[in-house]
């Protein structure tokens, strides 16, 4: 059976200056405003919200699964996730434990995004080494499915205190909480997802072409170890602003985003991104999708023939963008992309 395709959200609740006042937003406002967005999203029926960690005076979420909870009280439906948690420096049963509360306050909507993180700042804040950067994910990987997979664990490990049948509780109302591996373009963590026949989010920043032969690692590298590759699931995650019209939502999004590229972005070096590069950045082949309901749905299924994904998360009020031009691209990806690409995707699975 073929699944709908779904369309989530996302933010690392970046309280980026705004390019009009040079203030940077309040995180207590930054907060309030997400809620109240995951909650439009969830009205509007789009499928997924997931808030991201960074421990930085930039960022105002350091801790997923408390932002979550709150998001949990406030929607009905709307699935809530990680994008993603910072496992490697992270305790695998905390975090478990941390979203079996979410799933258990939510009804069962939670999932894990797990992933090695692309900013390095947590290692020096939890005492960790960046030598160990790669084992201590495996490692704590490793853990982390083993407490969602069984109440009582034994384990043993180089990088945390064993456990002998250890109960980890509460359990969450999932019989197993989904765990999804988000990686940004490294070959060695797509197979690692892959042989645990986890699903994988493609992290896409740089030519969606580029990660296509990603995708088909993944595939192979499930199908390798008994997994059957047309049930695991792929996700792609996109920095996105969609408007009215493509020059609309263009003009709009350009401050905000050359800013918050050039403030976050280590190879921008501080700089904002040039309007010549952005508006490259955002045309049909482009990673960045800013644009009209009509170009965002054509340039979501031309990635989809690509890596033949199911879910896609779009990252949303990237460089402060104001909460009214944040609520109205939700409702376009609600009302206008999504019942468009389920229609094209629904159809192309009919014929084939």
């Amino acid at each position: 059976m073929t699944r709908p395709f779904e369309i989530g959200l996302f933010t690392f609740g970046e309280v980026t200056a705004d390019p009009a006042t040079g203030r940077p937003i309040d995180p207590a406002v930054r907060l309030r405003e997400f809620v109240d967005l995951a909650v439009l999203a969830d009205q509007a029926g789009l499928d997924v919200f997931g808030v991201g960690e960074h421990h930085r005076p930039d960022f105002a979420i350091s801790s997923p699964p408390v932002v979550l909870a709150a998001i949990a009280q406030a929607t009905d439906r709307i699935r809530l996730t990680s994008t993603v948690t910072v496992l490697s420096t992270a305790d695998p049963v905390k975090v478990f434990e941390d979203f079996a509360t979410v799933d258990l306050l939510s009804g069962g909507r939670a999932e894990i995004t797990a992933g090695r993180g692309a900013y390095t700042e947590s290692f020096p804040l939890f005492g960790f080494d960046l030598a160990d950067y790669d084992q201590l994910f495996e490692e704590k990987l490793g853990l982390l499915l083993a407490v969602n997979r069984a109440e009582r664990v034994t384990w043993r490990g180089r990088h945390r205190p064993s456990l002998d049948d250890a109960g980890v509780y509460p359990r969450p109302v999932q019989p197993e909480l989904p765990v999804w591996i988000a990686v940004g373009g490294t070959p060695a963590s797509v197979v690692r997802a892959g042989r645990n026949g986890l699903p994988l989010y493609l992290a896409i920043l740089g030519q969606p072409e580029r990660f296509a032969p990603l995708a088909e690692l993944y595939r192979e590298s499930a199908a390798q170890e008994g997994h059957d590759p047309s049930a695991l699931r792929v996700g792609v995650t996109s920095h996105v602003h969609v408007g009215a019209t493509s020059q609309g939502a263009r003009d709009t999004f350009y401050p905000y985003y050359s800013r918050y590229i050039g403030h976050n972005m280590p190879s921008a070096r501080g700089r904002p991104l040039p309007r010549d590069a952005f508006d490259a950045w955002a045309g049909p082949r482009g990673a960045l999708f800013a644009g009209s309901p009509q170009e965002v749905v054509d340039k979501i299924l031309w990635e989809r023939e690509l890596l033949g994904h199911d879910r896609f998360l779009a990252q949303i009020g990237l460089g402060g963008l104001p909460f009214a031009e944040t609520a109205r691209a939700i409702e376009l990806l609600a009302t206008e992309v999504l019942p468009a690409v389920r229609r094209k995707t629904s159809a192309r699975s009919a014929v084939a």
